[in-house]
């Protein structure tokens, strides 16, 4: 069956930096455009990043654009969500899900979702 596991949440300092990992398996992973999205206590699930299955292409959310940073490794079967220049503000569950319409910002159109890792940046 399809899982998509995350780690590398944690607590860091405003400005500080975070790595969070999405491994996948039980689907063609080197076909599959993937995304991260997050939720902040009481908010809703928000999309932040998003990359094509090639690698080639990314898309962001404008609260993120030029701090964090989208990658794969279709050979690991893993993304990497690069976060720079973290603030309190991008404190938050991150979810890895499987996207099936590129560039696309919706909750809707990603079908598996993974469990989530805690992001806190303290100020």
């Amino acid at each position: 069956q399809v899982q998509l596991v995350e780690s590398g949440g944690g607590l860091v300092q405003a400005g500080g930096s975070l790595t969070l990992s999405c491994a996948a398996s039980g689907f063609t992973f080197s076909t599959a455009n993937m995304g991260w999205f997050r939720q902040a206590p009481g908010k809703e699930r928000d999309f932040v990043a998003g990359i094509s299955w090639s690698g080639g292409n990314t898309w962001y959310a404008d609260s993120v654009k030029g701090r964090f940073s989208l990658s794969r490794d279709n050979a690991r079967k893993t993304v990497y969500l690069q976060m720079n220049s973290l603030k309190p503000e991008d404190t938050a569950v991150y979810y890895c899900a499987r996207n099936r319409i590129a560039f696309s910002f919706s909750r809707r159109d990603y079908d598996y979702w993974g469990q989530g890792t805690q992001v806190t940046v303290s100020s």
